[in-house]
């Protein structure tokens, strides 16, 4: 909602720009969807490594707990 209304501000001021920024904005985003599905990705596996290092930890806890 904030970028809508910053286009329309930009619209006001400079109609112009606005047009070429939201025909260039498809290509801009295609551009940089690798570099979203790459950031995914690693951040799942970060998140996978965290997991596997903690899973002792968390056993020994439910262990621990339950006794």
């Amino acid at each position: 909602m904030t970028s809508f209304f910053l286009w329309i501000i930009l619209f006001i001021i400079c109609w112009p720009v606005a047009i070429f920024a939201v025909i260039i904005y498809p290509f801009v985003w295609l551009l940089l969807l690798p570099f979203k599905i790459l950031g995914i990705t690693v951040n799942v596996v970060f998140d996978t490594l965290i997991a596997i290092i903690k899973l002792p930890l968390r056993v020994l806890k439910g262990y621990a707990s339950a006794g």
